[in-house]
């Protein structure tokens, strides 16, 4: 039997046992994690060699196991003992914020969780994590951006327009404008400030790593009643957002699998062909990070429509092909 398998259903009893009011029989633990009464009694006695202070006690005829109210009452409320064991689990989740205040808060919490959580829920927690790893994610060095981050937060929520010197990467020259910050957001490894730009006067993204210098201004402001992020956002296909247009791309059938397994955006169509390929079809903002993603399938996918993303897509593949000349 998988070492992971077991795990997870010690793990679905002890949450089953801790948010019972007065316990659970063997029964009723076997119908509720769906396997048979035996394996319950062994994963029981598992969890109690463990450490676990489970018992058995009996109430109007019933033997109902049970959790020492003493562990189940030394935790901070709203949380109960396994809401916060699945919260330190997750820590390793985080790595994609370090260097940020939010990653140390976050480490904050999981150190005084930690102190919380008694020996045998500790050690329980090892022998998980030794089934289950995250792994690193494409995240930016953000140490020495650590100060701009806070200050934007305040700005928010202080409603208070900026005045940035931001890097544009596409023309490698900094402009200085004032900016309206509506809210923060990770996206993909990275931090982004969303806002209304003065200077071209709409809303704007701007990653907060290309911000060179920042200040918050006494100048106040409003945020629109009809500004809705989702909606914003809803044609992007990544970070930045656009006018959507309906795209369609051909993929090969030896990778049409890695494209069916994934939703790449919630517009997405998917229509099967008879050699086994597919047409992928969405409407999105025609952007780099679009193009960037087509041509990360290399000769497996091509664009069907619209004919100015096809000529881009030919002009960066040509010059992919002379580079190698």
């Amino acid at each position: 039997m998988p070492r992971g398998d077991q795990l997870g259903r010690q793990w679905k009893i002890i949450q089953a046992i801790t948010v019972a009011m007065h316990g659970k029989t063997a029964a009723e633990l076997a119908d509720e994690i769906e396997c048979n009464l035996r394996t319950v009694y062994r994963d029981l006695e598992a969890l109690q060699i463990a450490g676990f202070p489970l018992y058995n006690s009996r109430d109007e005829g019933k033997s109902l196991w049970v959790l020492s109210e003493t562990v189940k009452n030394n935790t901070p409320i709203p949380f109960s003992m396994t809401e916060l064991m699945a919260l330190y689990f997750s820590k390793d989740l985080i790595k994609a914020l370090q260097d940020t205040l939010f990653h140390d808060s976050l480490e904050s919490l999981f150190q005084k969780i930690k102190t919380t959580l008694p020996p045998e829920s500790l050690k329980y927690l090892q022998s998980v994590q030794q089934t289950f790893t995250v792994g690193k994610t494409n995240h930016k060095r953000y140490r020495q951006f650590k100060d701009i981050i806070p200050r934007v937060n305040e700005a928010v929520l202080k409603k208070k327009t900026v005045a940035i010197l931001y890097h544009a990467m596409s023309s490698k020259k900094d402009t200085a404008r004032n900016v309206d910050p509506y809210r923060i957001w990770f996206f993909n490894g990275t931090f982004y400030l969303v806002g209304h730009c003065h200077l071209r006067k709409e809303i704007r993204i701007f990653a907060l790593d290309r911000v060179v210098n920042l200040s918050i201004t006494d100048e106040e402001y409003t945020i629109p009643e009809d500004f809705d992020f989702e909606d914003l956002m809803s044609g992007s296909f990544g970070a930045f957002h656009g006018t959507p247009e309906k795209v369609r791309v051909h993929f090969a059938a030896s990778i049409a699998g890695y494209i069916e397994e994934k939703v790449w955006h919630n517009s997405q169509k998917i229509s099967q062909q008879d050699d086994g390929s597919i047409i992928f079809e969405a409407f999105v903002a025609v952007n780099r990070e679009l193009k960037f993603w087509i041509l990360s399938w290399g000769a497996k996918a091509y664009v069907l429509e619209p004919d100015s993303l096809k000529e881009e897509i030919k002009t960066e593949a040509t010059g992919i092909a002379e580079s190698y000349l």
